[in-house]
């Protein structure tokens, strides 16, 4: 495993079913993959990676942060660095084992998503001076996450200082 990455099935090591509400139901059967289909199984997606955080003893600041130019999934203070982290959260099949490679969720994390990242991040410090966010260093890391079509967390990987 690449140094700075973290990957884990769960919190604990073995699958971890998560509800996604009534849109996955839907999606599940076929039906639902519209827009709201895909906020449930993103606002999924931020939900473990927020406990994720918290549980490697992350202090998060933040969740959802919109700013003009778009929005920030999480951030969090670990130790004295400033955590801006991005989310990607896909459904597989729950019929492979293991996911395979095209479903990496943080295959879709191209130049340009980075560089919007490093200015929403900019544009939040820029609005949050008054709250003096202060931090030795700024890291952007970013967190996958594989949800099957029964609700099961299949894998979750967090690359620590992704870009």
């Amino acid at each position: 495993m690449h140094a700075g990455r973290a990957q884990s099935r769960s919190a604990r090591g073995a699958p971890e079913h998560v509800g996604v509400g009534a849109a996955h139901e839907n999606a599940s059967r076929g039906r639902g993959r519209g827009r709201d289909g895909r906020r449930s199984l993103g606002s999924a997606g931020e939900d473990l990676a927020a406990r994720h955080l918290r549980e490697l003893g992350y202090q998060l600041i933040a969740r959802n942060v919109r700013t003009r130019h778009g929005e920030i999934d999480l951030i969090a203070r670990d130790g004295s660095a400033l955590v801006f982290a991005e989310v990607k959260t896909r459904r597989v099949s729950a019929r492979e084992a293991p996911p395979r490679p095209d479903q990496d969720p943080l295959s879709g994390l191209g130049a340009a998503q980075r560089a919007r990242l490093r200015g929403l991040a900019a544009a939040w410090l820029a609005q949050s001076r008054p709250r003096r966010h202060t931090a030795r260093t700024i890291r952007f890391d970013a967190i996958g996450v594989a949800i099957d079509t029964r609700g099961v967390v299949r894998r979750l990987e967090h690359v620590q200082g992704a870009w």
